[in-house]
């Protein structure tokens, strides 16, 4: 019995073990995004673009209300009425009163009322309403542009982030085995302690400098999670990008590119399509208004309107009204002037848009050439700068330099590598904004 209750605990643990070991892991395991993954996840979960998109919704929904204006409106009324005495009237030589109401008098009304025109109002509104849908729909164009340049200056970051630990790593590897050395020439007596105390402190920042950097790369990752709208503190891993391709092209080709495709541009052209709109709107205030309303009426002199002796239990009438208001003191005069100096205004925002995105392409075509031609250089420098070490530790262990020139060359080195990959992500960040510059990415 003893050896049948061990044999059931076991098989328990084990079921346990199998069944808890995948959960475990897969919290664990990281996920690699390679960059276009990462555009694309952020322009799927990202909530602050979710909330944009809501407008377009938003945005129809104005437009069926528009519409709603063309087709004739139905309404009721059902009212009650009572006078403080009977309804009766008196004629000289008729002797005595004659009744010509009840005191109790109910009465109910349906109105199906049709616009006829409106001097143009209700067309204009709903032209207003189908543009502020393609107002809403660029406006989420232009978040996702910028969402997508967020996404992967997000990812860069956390190359630059991780270069930067792997860089302080070697480093403070190298500064502790310096340190190493030093310790064994000062218990031999070949050098003095100051020279051992710089070697120890040299090393002692560089493990400060490790952590700092470290922090800088998890909270690389803290930011790219939430732009991707993932939880804060998920892991997460990136493709390293360590080439990269010259970009060709011109900077008039650019522009041209940029000003086909950017929502900024169109977004204007709405804007000027909505202004032409509005002042037609306004324009509809000189018109009369011309309405057809039918009503049907039950009456009675009691609650359910069924007629009674001064009373029609039921009819009907047509009423075509007409109503203009011709003199307002140049009220609507003035209101069209406004819209039509509103105008003016974006005409005038239209063509400093236009120079504001040539100005942005051109500092990211510079930014992109200064990168360019910096990653050969940096790249010839850290190669330089670790020959330099290796010179400079060989020359001190033979004791024919101080410590302080190991700590130089280190130094050197350790700014030349972070040159260059600044260089390198710089490139592929300019490109990027390049990319934006031009309404794509």
């Amino acid at each position: 019995m003893r050896c049948t209750g061990w044999f059931v605990m076991a098989c328990v643990s084990c079921l346990l073990f199998f069944l808890y070991l995948p959960s475990g892991a897969s919290v664990r395991e990281k996920k690699v995004y390679t960059l276009e993954q990462c555009v694309k996840e952020a322009l799927t979960n990202n909530w602050k673009l979710k909330a944009k998109k809501e407008q377009i919704n938003q945005a129809e929904y104005v437009k069926n209300q528009a519409r709603a204006d063309f087709l004739p409106k139905l309404s009721t009324s059902y009212g009650y009425k009572r006078y403080g005495m009977e309804q009766e009237v008196f004629f000289t030589g008729l002797g005595g009163p004659i009744e010509i109401g009840t005191q109790n008098n109910y009465q109910w009304k349906g109105t199906v009322t049709q616009p006829i025109f409106t001097g143009f109002a209700i067309l204009s509104a709903y032209r207003l309403s189908e543009l502020g849908i393609d107002q809403s729909q660029l406006e989420v164009r232009t978040q996702e542009l910028n969402l997508a340049l967020e996404a992967k200056a997000a990812y860069f970051n956390i190359l630059t982030a991780d270069m930067a630990v792997e860089t302080t790593e070697k480093a403070a590897e190298a500064l502790e085995g310096h340190a190493e050395v030093a310790r064994n020439f000062y218990k031999v007596g070949m050098i003095p302690i100051n020279d051992l105390l710089e070697s120890e402190v040299n090393a002692g920042n560089s493990k400060h400098d490790l952590t700092s950097a470290r922090n800088q790369a998890r909270l690389a990752r803290s930011n790219f999670n939430a732009v991707l709208s993932r939880p804060v503190n998920a892991e997460v891993a990136v493709e390293e990008i360590k080439v990269h391709n010259p970009e060709k092209g011109d900077f008039q080709q650019y522009v041209e590119i940029a000003f086909k495709n950017r929502p900024e541009m169109k977004l204007m052209d709405v804007h000027l399509l909505q202004i032409d709109q509005q002042i037609r709107l306004n324009r509809s205030k000189y018109y009369p208004e011309v309405v057809l309303a039918w009503d049907y009426i039950k009456q009675g002199d009691t609650p359910t309107v069924s007629g009674g002796e001064f009373h029609q239990a039921g009819n009907w009438e047509a009423t075509v009204g007409l109503e203009w208001t011709f003199w307002e003191w140049g009220k609507t005069y003035y209101s069209v002037k406004q819209q039509q100096s509103v105008k003016n205004e974006v005409l005038k925002t239209k063509m400093e848009l236009e120079e504001q995105i040539q100005l942005q392409i051109k500092d990211a075509v510079l930014d992109l050439k200064t990168a360019e031609e910096n990653i050969p250089i940096t790249k010839k420098a850290v190669d330089q700068g670790e020959e330099n070490l290796r010179v400079s530790q060989e020359r001190y262990e033979a004791q024919v330099s101080t410590s302080t020139e190991v700590l130089d060359a280190q130094r050197y080195l350790t700014r030349a590598r972070v040159n260059h990959f600044r260089a390198l992500f710089d490139y592929h960040l300019a490109r990027a904004r390049l990319l934006r510059a031009m309404g794509t990415y």
